[in-house]
């Protein structure tokens, strides 16, 4: 695709590992400039060596849903690279796996605080600070347990289907100028969802039609084609990386 984010500069939140880091990767071998969130600087530090150094890339550390860290972010972005084209909501937490009924309320709502209403913070600073004036694209990290139910996610599916409202929504408020568009990806090969696949890799593949789970290079390349120019007529929408699985579901 060669180099479609010269010179354009990119926050991504949760991404010192993961699906954030492979978005990042993406972005970067694209000509893009990168600041990384997460919650420990080291290992920030490691992920930007990977990146290509300072030059290339910044991490920040902080809580994804502290407001001091969304608007030291922000300024920081703008001071070192220059600009603030694009963000990408990555962060997320499933601190509860288990029957939703069974759910302390408190870390239901912290659920959403962090899913949900630090996303909402993340764009309210981008566009208060570059993109009213100069245009952006936004991508919002969902799941396929928005999509339908999953067992022992429901309160972290819920939040992601909020996330998924809130992208339509935006994407109507912020246009012609900004688009903000959603991924939902099922199973990715990460130590977050790592539960959810150690010691039943093959039988939970087996399920999927293309037959493998998902790595973050999957991902990054989806939310690089959202946020490129290629994309330039599509905004509001949820595009599902999932290796086929709900499909290959609805189907049995």
């Amino acid at each position: 695709m060669g180099q479609r984010f010269e010179g354009k500069t990119a926050i991504i939140t949760g991404a010192s590992r993961g699906i954030g880091l492979g978005i990042a990767k993406q972005l970067v071998a694209e000509g893009a400039r990168v600041v990384l969130t997460g919650r420990k600087q080291e290992t920030l530090d490691e992920a930007v060596d990977r990146l290509g150094g300072p030059q290339t890339a910044l991490g920040v550390a902080g809580k994804a849903d502290d407001a001091q860290h969304q608007a030291d972010t922000v300024r920081r972005a703008v001071e070192t690279f220059d600009s603030l084209d694009l963000l990408v909501n990555n962060a997320g937490i499933n601190p509860w796996y288990g029957p939703m009924v069974d759910l302390d309320p408190r870390v239901a709502r912290k659920v959403f605080e962090v899913n949900c209403f630090a996303a909402l913070a993340w764009v309210q600073q981008a566009h208060h600070v570059w993109m009213k004036e100069h245009g952006g694209r936004v991508v919002n990290i969902a799941s396929h347990s928005a999509i339908q139910p999953a067992p022992g996610l429901g309160i972290y599916g819920a939040s992601k289907a909020m996330l998924i409202t809130m992208t339509k929504q935006l994407a109507v408020e912020l246009g012609p100028n900004i688009r903000v568009n959603a991924v939902a990806p099922a199973v990715v090969k990460t130590k977050f969802s790592a539960a959810l696949y150690e010691g039943r890799e093959e039988e939970l593949s087996a399920s999927y039609p293309l037959k493998r789970l998902g790595e973050p290079g999957d991902i990054g390349s989806a939310v690089a084609f959202l946020l490129s120019e290629q994309a330039s007529w599509i905004t509001g929408q949820l595009l599902v990386v999932d290796g086929g699985v709900t499909v290959g579901e609805v189907a049995e």
